[in-house]
């Protein structure tokens, strides 16, 4: 899932050599960290929050087939 974060960070970006996702487990879930290059950050935000929105809904699509809890943070 790490690499399905990255992946899809990668191709919004202009700075794709920028783009980190930690997995950190917190209480009963699973969070991915994602930090970009300055620059990126509405990119990933998108407006209104869309395709980080979007991004999460992908993921957690995803985690469905692991059975787990997981969402999406934009440090």
């Amino acid at each position: 899932m790490i690499a399905l974060v990255e992946t899809i960070a990668k191709a919004l970006v202009d700075h794709p050599e920028h783009v980190k996702v930690n997995a950190v487990d917190k209480e009963r879930i699973l969070v991915f960290e994602l930090s970009v290059h300055p620059d990126d950050m509405g990119k990933i935000i998108g407006k209104q929050g869309r395709i980080a929105k979007a991004m999460r809904t992908v993921v957690t699509a995803a985690a469905v087939q692991a059975d787990k809890r997981v969402t999406v943070e934009i440090v």
